[in-house]
């Protein structure tokens, strides 16, 4: 079976050290990722998290307590980061990105999972996907999470789906 890789919100807003959202290890991941992006190119998606314009739902108490990221997806902070700059990406409003759109551009591939943040949008993408018949191969050593015992915990959790989910090294 094919595979494509996709790379979860490589963006300054959880990559700059003076964002609320900054991920701690998010340098350490980017090489590994560029590694990945050479290996599965051109079957490689990089996913974005945005803001939506008008918060709904659970997601208004959220963005009062995060207003600085009601920004427009053009914003600066919303952005990908070196080396991945100008690449298309596919957009959500949500943590994970696992959709129509997606399934559309795996085509029936296998997914190879990376990025950030390991304890929020990696695995919020892979637990649907998986649950949609997707085997969903997870690089833990190409995510990172918001500390290291929260990503350490994702990981534990999402290879509690296996064989559905698979939790691997790059």
């Amino acid at each position: 079976m094919r595979e494509h890789l996709v790379v979860v919100d490589l963006q300054h807003v959880f990559g700059d050290p003076a964002s609320e959202w900054f991920t701690p290890r998010f340098a350490e991941v980017v090489p590994r990722i560029a590694a990945l992006v050479d290996a599965y190119s051109p079957r490689v998606t990089f996913t974005r998290f945005v803001a939506p314009s008008v918060p709904v739902g659970a997601w208004r108490p959220y963005y009062e307590r995060f207003p600085w990221a009601l920004q427009p997806a053009t914003a600066p902070i919303y952005q990908l980061v070196e080396p991945f700059i100008g690449r298309s990406t596919l957009d959500c409003p949500a943590f994970g990105k696992w959709g129509a759109q997606l399934a559309t551009r795996l085509a029936g591939d296998d997914m190879v999972l990376c990025g950030v943040s390991t304890d929020c949008c990696v695995i919020s993408t892979a637990l649907p996907a998986a649950d949609a018949g997707v085997r969903v191969r997870v690089v833990a050593d190409a995510c990172a999470g918001a500390n290291d015992e929260t990503h350490s915990q994702a990981l534990a959790v999402m290879a509690l789906y296996a064989p559905l989910i698979e939790v691997v090294e790059s």
